[in-house]
């Protein structure tokens, strides 16, 4: 599907933990087996295919994993790259480090991130950071979040009216 859907230019690379994963490497495709948790085993992904334009993350779904992996291939994206995290319901759910505002879920980062994409209008009380710098926006849908790196220019926010 995803080769239909990309084109025949397209280099995907499934990563999964169980071996017999491999045995759906065809053309256009490669599989790496490996934790996505691990960032020396994603730094070899890297390594081997570049930068990715597109990540989507349908991994283990436990918030560890899905924090440790966004942490470490985000900032390592293409510019203009687009980051997907599916199946978020999980993030209520217990069995994988969930539920409802734990600390440590990734849908409680996501909301710190809501804030850290907006720092410019902080007024200093969150610092800018390669992230707020680097994202232009967040999306959300139904047990999804999506990231689209890339940079309009300045960010402009007119005060409309005087304050109250």
């Amino acid at each position: 599907m995803w080769k239909q859907y990309l084109g025949p230019l397209a280099t995907i690379v499934g990563i999964d933990v169980r071996a017999e994963c491999a045995n759906f490497e065809e053309d256009q495709i490669h599989i790496r087996i490996g934790d996505q948790s691990d960032t020396g085993f994603l730094a070899s992904v890297l390594a081997e295919f570049g930068a990715p334009d597109v990540v989507l993350d349908d991994g283990s779904h436990v918030m560890e994993h899905l924090s440790a992996t966004f942490q470490f291939l985000y900032p390592r994206m293409a510019r203009d790259g687009v980051y997907f995290v599916e199946d978020l319901h999980t993030a209520y759910w217990e069995e994988y480090s969930g539920g409802y505002k734990r600390p440590g879920s990734f849908i409680e980062h996501c909301k710190d991130m809501i804030d850290e994409l907006n720092a410019e209008h902080t007024r200093g009380a969150i610092p800018e950071s390669d992230f707020s710098k680097g994202t232009l926006s967040m999306h959300f849908y139904d047990s999804c979040a999506v990231f689209e790196k890339g940079r309009t220019g300045e960010k402009f926010a007119p005060q409309i009216g005087t304050p109250i």
